[in-house]
């Protein structure tokens, strides 16, 4: 299948590419930024190359993960959002509906769901870990980036109404690279490592997520699918984990505790959200293979946790 890759120089892009080409795709690659895997330098918000774009290289299928992300909020007005996020989605879903397409891959993010009550979670009166399933609401993003990202996936629901086009929106959980860019302690590996328990995934499994969704969703209609590493935990433990954390942890993993002491890390003190990717798993049949226990038998390997982690990682589009 020939299809066309937005966002191919990026975190996800790099190795979605490889990935797609593996078992037999033709990925053209469409981003603002050159790179190994980008075809086409422009960007989603310009109608006339999406435009050509389809008719010079035959695209049978879009993978949209192109984006403004959240760090890019100091950087780019929020007019900057609209034109990326929003219109470059619709151009490329009236370009997709024209073709003839049958199916839509929508890369979205879980950041959408987290509004301000979320994020102050214990620091604002919760008394009990927010479950973060697809039917979580009312949604009401707490910045340009959220509000832009479901904006574009209300256009892709509408589209999917109208059209009949199969879309799959998949919100991802975290899976970049850098340093987180608002919290302090704990930094770099120690904070990635404590939140494949409830928020992140690795960005390979990005990358099987959008090749399992490209297959899965084409007689699926529309459907929005969480995505993070499969969590231990189970919404009875809601309470006690804003409450105390690593009561709850030890319940499931008892080693978690030496393994964290024997390396200088420590554990969570409270959980505040917990991404539920069961949906995924029942109807697309994806799981995420690195999970907590993945991070905890590296430790106790003295292995280097399955995960990437680059504190100096610039988005290529910023090194232009």
């Amino acid at each position: 299948m020939k299809l066309l890759l937005t966002g191919s120089s990026g975190w996800l892009g790099r190795h979605l590419a490889p990935r797609l080409e593996a078992i037999g795709h033709k990925v053209i690659g469409l981003d603002i930024a050159p790179g190994d895997h980008t075809d086409i330098v422009g960007t989603v918000a310009d109608r006339t190359l999406i435009d050509k774009t389809f008719r010079g290289h035959g695209i049978e299928a879009v993978i949209h993960a192109g984006a403004l992300h959240k760090p890019d909020i100091v950087r780019y007005p929020n007019s900057a959002f609209v034109d990326v996020n929003v219109t470059g989605t619709l151009n490329l879903l009236e370009a997709a509906v024209q073709a003839g397409h049958d199916r839509f891959i929508f890369t979205s993010t879980t950041s959408l769901m987290i509004s301000e009550t979320v994020r102050a979670g214990r620091e604002g009166g919760a008394e009990q870990a927010f479950w973060l399933d697809e039917e979580f609401g009312p949604l009401k993003p707490r910045n340009i980036y959220g509000v832009t990202k479901i904006s574009a996936e209300h256009l892709c629901r509408l589209f999917h109404k109208l059209h009949g086009i199969n879309v799959a929106v998949l919100r991802t959980g975290r899976f970049f690279p850098e340093d987180d860019d608002t919290l302090i302690m704990p930094s770099g590996p120690n904070l990635k490592a404590n939140e494949f328990l409830n928020r992140r995934l690795t960005v390979e499994d990005a990358a099987e997520a959008h090749v399992v969704a490209l297959n899965g969703i084409a007689d699926l209609g529309f459907e929005t699918f969480i995505l993070s590493a499969p969590t231990p935990f189970g919404r009875t433990d809601c309470a006690q984990l804003i409450a105390n954390a690593p009561a709850v942890i030890a319940r499931y993993y008892p080693e978690a505790k030496a393994l964290y002491d024997k390396k200088g890390w420590i554990l969570p003190d409270h959980i505040d959200r917990i991404y539920d990717a069961g949906k995924a798993e029942r109807l697309l049949g994806f799981r995420s293979k690195t999970d907590f226990a993945s991070i905890l038998a590296a430790l106790a390997e003295e292995r280097e946790p399955p995960f990437h982690h680059d504190p100096h990682y610039l988005s290529p589009k910023e090194a232009l």
